[in-house]
C-alpha cells in the first residue's frame, strides 16, 4: 500500500466475497488493494475512515433518459449526473431517445457526446437505437462505441423513435446478432395494447387496464423466440408483469441469452396506492398491483431477474396532467433509487450486498463494465458512503433533478447517501458537489 494516494476505511465495506470491516487503497484512481481494517496508512496518503457508515461501489444505472439535447427543459446532463451522483450512483448509460437527435447513428452520438463532455457529474455512456430504418447504422454505432441497442415493440411515444415490428425485429437482432451485440427491448405487443379498454380521464384502474400483463407476456415470448434462433443476446428492460416469469425462467434454463431489469418503481409502489389523477405515478408498462410486486421481489430473490435501474423519464411538470392517458409516461429516480429499493429489501429480509448485487455488479456486467460494480483490486474507486439506518422524509424542493416532480413525495425512505466518490475523488459530500469530474465511456471491444 506504500504507493496509496488516497486510503478509505469502514467497519462495514461489501466486497464481492460479503461485508466485512476493511481499508481500501486507491492510486491512480483504482482500487489497488482490499486490507485488513487495521491496515497501517502510508504516511502522505489522504485517509478518510467512514466509521460504521457502508461503504458500497458506486452503482451503475443503465436505463435513464437525460434528454439532452433537444428535451434539455426535460432533463440534462448536468441536473440528471447531479441527481444521479447525490443518489450513490457513478455511472449511467444514456437511452437513446427522448433526446432531439436520437442516439441512432455515429453523427448523432457524436452530438451527444458533445453535449456531455462538459456537463457530467459521474461517468456516462451511451445506448444506441435500432429502429425500422436504421439496420446500416447499427455496425457502425457498436464499433463507435455505444454499449448496445434499444428498441421497442410499441409505439414509444416520440415520432422520431419508431417501434420495431416482428420483421424488423428479426432483420436488426440478425444484424446485432452478427456481431454478438446487446439488444435491449421494451417489450409490450402492440396489438394487445390496442385491443385494450382506453377510456382516458383521471382514474387509475382505467389506465391499468389500458396496458395489461399479457401484452408485456407476449412481446417477451416472441422476443426468446426470436433470441433462441438467432442465439442473440437480449435484455427485457423494466419488466412489471409477474406473468411473463416462468416464460423467462425457462427460456433461462434452456440456455437462451436473455437477462432482465425491473425498476424500484415496480418494487415499491403498488396500483393500490395510486390516486386518481396523480399522472407521477404513471409509466409504461405500469406499477401493477401488491401481489404481482411481491412474484417480483421472488425473482430477483432467484435470478430470474437480474438487475435493477431506474428507467428515470422525466418531463416537465405541465405534462404530468391529471388524465392519464396523455400525461407523459415516465418516474424520476434517479436521486432516490437506492433508498427506495434498500427500504424495501431490507423489509423483505434482504441485505445490502443484495442491493449491490442488483444495482452495481450485475448492471456492470449487462454492460461490459469491468472497471466498475466491486470494491476489489483494479477496478475504478468508484463508492458511496450509506448510513443504512438513518431516513428522511423525501421532498421535491431538495431534488436535484430538473423537474422536481416525484411519485415519491412524502415518503419516509431508509437509507441516506453521505458522500459518493468518483476514481477517488470525492464528488458530493453532504449535498455538495464539485465541479463535473465525469468522463464519456465506449463500450470495450
Amino acid at each position: 500500500m506504500s504507493d496509496a494516494e488516497l486510503v478509505v476505511r469502514s467497519t462495514r465495506v461489501i466486497t464481492p466475497e460479503g461485508t466485512r470491516a476493511a481499508t481500501v487503497a486507491v492510486a491512480g484512481g483504482k482500487i489497488t488493494a482490499v486490507l485488513p481494517h487495521d491496515a497501517q496508512v502510508p504516511s502522505g496518503a489522504r485517509f478518510e475512515d467512514f466509521g460504521d457508515d457502508v461503504l458500497l461501489p458506486g452503482l451503475v444505472d443503465t436505463h435513464v433518459h437525460v434528454n439532452d439535447p433537444g428535451r434539455t427543459h426535460w432533463e440534462g446532463f448536468w441536473t440528471a449526473t447531479r441527481a444521479a451522483a447525490a443518489g450513490g450512483i457513478t455511472t449511467l448509460i444514456d437511452m437513446p431517445l427522448n433526446s432531439l437527435p436520437p442516439t441512432t447513428t455515429v453523427d448523432n452520438l457524436r452530438t451527444k457526446q458533445d453535449v456531455a463532455a462538459t456537463k457530467a457529474h459521474m461517468d456516462v455512456g451511451f445506448w444506441g437505437g435500432a429502429l425500422p430504418d436504421n439496420v446500416k447504422d447499427l455496425r457502425p454505432l457498436h464499433d463507435a462505441g455505444v454499449f448496445g441497442f434499444k428498441a421497442f415493440l410499441s409505439p414509444s411515444g416520440v415520432d422520431e423513435f419508431p417501434h420495431l415490428d416482428q420483421d424488423q425485429l428479426a432483420l436488426s437482432l440478425a444484424e446485432i446478432a452478427g456481431f454478438d451485440g446487446l439488444l435491449i427491448v421494451h417489450a409490450e405487443d402492440p396489438h394487445h395494447l390496442a385491443a385494450a379498454p382506453q377510456h382516458g380521464g383521471p382514474k387509475y384502474a382505467d389506465f391499468l387496464a389500458s396496458r395489461p400483463r399479457d401484452a408485456e407476456d407476449t412481446a417477451i415470448a416472441g422476443l426468446i423466440a426470436q433470441a433462441k434462433r438467432l442465439n442473440a443476446r437480449v435484455h427485457v428492460l423494466h419488466l412489471s408483469s409477474s406473468d411473463a416469469l416462468p416464460l423467462i425462467a425457462a427460456a433461462k434454463a434452456e440456455g437462451v441469452r436473455i437477462t432482465v431489469e425491473t425498476c424500484p418503481h415496480y418494487l415499491t409502489l403498488t396500483a393500490e396506492e395510486v390516486p386518481d389523477g396523480a399522472s407521477e405515478f404513471k409509466c409504461c408498462p405500469p406499477i401493477r398491483e401488491s401481489a404481482n410486486q411481491d412474484l417480483l421481489w421472488q425473482a430477483l430473490a432467484d435470478g430470474t431477474i437480474d438487475c435493477v435501474v431506474t428507467d428515470h423519464s422525466p418531463s416537465t411538470a405541465d405534462l404530468k396532467t391529471d388524465d392519464f392517458a396523455t400525461a407523459w409516461g415516465g418516474i424520476s429516480g434517479l436521486q432516490l433509487s437506492l433508498s427506495a429499493v434498500w427500504t424495501e429489501a431490507r423489509k423483505r429480509g434482504h441485505d445490502l450486498t443484495d442491493v449491490v448485487r442488483w444495482m452495481s455488479s450485475r448492471t456492470a456486467q449487462l454492460a461490459g463494465l469491468d472497471q466498475k460494480g466491486a470494491i476489489e483490486a483494479g477496478r475504478d474507486a468508484d463508492f458511496a458512503v450509506l448510513a443504512p439506518d438513518e431516513t428522511f422524509t423525501v421532498d421535491p424542493a431538495a431534488l436535484q433533478h430538473r423537474n422536481r416532480v416525484t411519485a415519491y413525495a412524502g415518503k419516509t425512505l431508509s437509507g441516506v447517501v453521505k458522500s459518493t466518490w468518483l476514481r477517488g475523488e470525492r464528488i458530493v459530500l453532504d449535498g455538495e458537489f464539485t465541479e463535473p469530474k465525469g468522463r464519456l465511456l465506449t463500450r470495450t471491444p
